[in-house]
């Protein structure tokens, strides 16, 4: 099969416009590109509320952060963490797998990380991720792809009417490969062991073998892997890279990975668990992981006055 051409659409096809919602890798302005040094965290025992000014200038009560991240860990934060589309498709079709409310295995994972590293919006990372992992693709193992090369890849990301198709759609293959050449155990091994084996589980050694087998992997794509893969990989936890810690400034939260840890073990009993997988220790990785994923995900849809309302408005009508 002869290939389209990257970044042109056949005729008549829909196109998403890049600008919709921001990729994970864009530069941040000064306001918010870097976490202040000197700015301590705050003490999470007794959280005060603090007032804040919407843009139209009525002053926005701020919910304490337990109560914010309890509602971060609830069903009804999705909405304002997810693309329009989205939110549109899980209606339609009820149960499918999403980056933004579904457990991925750390080959998944990383197919993901590869994927919203690529200077495309939010939207149609994720698009592109609900089409590749449901069907009629399910592409969730290295044998899958290698199976379907690069012609299964090339449709699947067509479908996905995302940008940048037949680089995507190499980078897919070249994955799998890597996974099976150097990263696992086979072409089923969804687990990555022999990334964890031969670098005695510490994540720099891991960043280096990934970064030197997954072509397209970089710091960002990095970054994207570690935050999700933690709830898997214990050694890793906690950590939070530097875009995610301007959502959680943003949102009023704890700005650093390990007061954020310690705010939900201190509150642990009074969360809002319900669904989380594993063990007691399982679940505490797990529960970190969904609220910097809907931090980030509400930062890069721009809904982050949106979900400190709705944390609020749902505290004022238990």
């Amino acid at each position: 099969m002869q290939p389209k051409k990257d970044d042109m659409p056949a005729k008549g096809a829909e196109v998403d416009k890049p600008h919709d919602t921001k990729p994970e890798h864009e530069a941040k302005s000064k306001e918010t590109s870097v976490v202040p040094s000197k700015r301590k965290a705050k003490s999470n025992d007794t959280p005060a509320k603090a007032p804040r000014r919407s843009a139209r200038g009525a002053t926005q009560a701020q919910p304490d952060p337990v109560t914010l991240i309890n509602y971060l860990l609830s069903k009804e934060s999705l909405d304002s963490c997810r693309p329009k589309d989205e939110i549109e498709n899980v209606k339609i079709h009820g149960h499918l797998r999403t980056y933004s409310s579904s457990t991925f295995s750390p080959f998944e994972e990383l197919m993901c990380a590869v994927i919203l590293s690529r200077p495309i919006s939010h939207a149609l990372g994720l698009r592109s991720i609900r089409t590749l992992l449901n069907d009629p693709y399910n592409c969730t193992t290295p044998k899958k792809i290698r199976d379907g090369g690069f012609d299964l890849m090339i449709k699947a990301v067509n479908d996905a009417r995302t940008q940048h198709r037949q680089k995507t759609a190499e980078e897919l293959v070249i994955l799998a490969d890597a996974v099976v050449d150097h990263l696992g155990n086979g072409d089923e091994d969804v687990n990555l062991e022999r990334v964890r084996g031969e670098c005695d589980h510490e994540w720099e050694k891991e960043k280096e073998m990934l970064k030197k087998h997954v072509k397209g992997l970089g710091k960002t794509g990095l970054d994207i892997f570690g935050r999700r893969v933690q709830a898997q990989w214990p050694e890793l936890y906690p950590f939070a890279d530097e875009r995610t810690l301007s959502g959680l400034q943003k949102l009023g939260l704890p700005s650093t990975a390990e007061e954020l840890k310690k705010l939900l073990d201190q509150h642990w009993t009074a969360l809002n668990i319900e669904g989380l997988e594993g063990n007691e220790d399982e679940k505490k990785r797990r529960a970190f992981v969904q609220v910097l994923e809907r931090v980030i995900g509400c930062d890069l849809e721009g809904n982050a006055d949106r979900m400190r309302a709705e944390a609020t408005s749902g505290t004022e009508n238990d």
